[in-house]
């Protein structure tokens, strides 16, 4: 009977002592794990327009970086860096009015049209002074 006890203890230690070293493994160890936004990460294309068609030249970019995209000469683009749900795309254009376009999970190609926007001139054109010469006259 003492045999059977004793082999009994050193099977629960033995057992004891894997469990409480899977244990401090499994506890230390870091998790790497894709997350929810790191797989919906995705490169967005589109179409910026105005009431007349594409629209060659205008400027995206992400709001609050440097990274942006120009559009080519029928009015599309692919953004170069890979964008995630709420990000928000700024669309410029001079003479139209700048627009943003949030990321969402289903956006996946932007189809803009930009808006004319009126372009004030600060000051006045003065034509009631005809041109002086700084030159004297002899």
């Amino acid at each position: 009977m003492k045999t059977q006890t004793a082999t009994q203890n050193k099977a629960f230690k033995t057992f004891g002592f894997a469990l409480v070293l899977m244990m401090t493994l499994f506890s230390f160890n870091t998790t790497f794990a894709q997350t929810k936004e790191a797989t919906q990460e995705r490169t967005i294309k589109g179409l910026v327009s105005n009431e007349d068609g594409p629209l060659p030249g205008a400027n995206i970019t992400l709001d609050g970086t440097r990274v942006g995209a120009v559009t080519d000469d029928d009015g599309k683009f692919t953004f170069p860096k890979k964008l995630k749900t709420g990000d928000v795309l700024v669309f410029s254009y001079l003479g139209y009015e700048t627009q943003k376009v949030s990321i969402t999970d289903k956006t996946s190609f932007i189809t803009l049209e930009l808006t004319p926007d009126m372009v004030e001139m600060i000051g006045a054109v003065d034509t009631n002074k005809p041109y002086k010469s700084k030159r004297k006259k002899n």
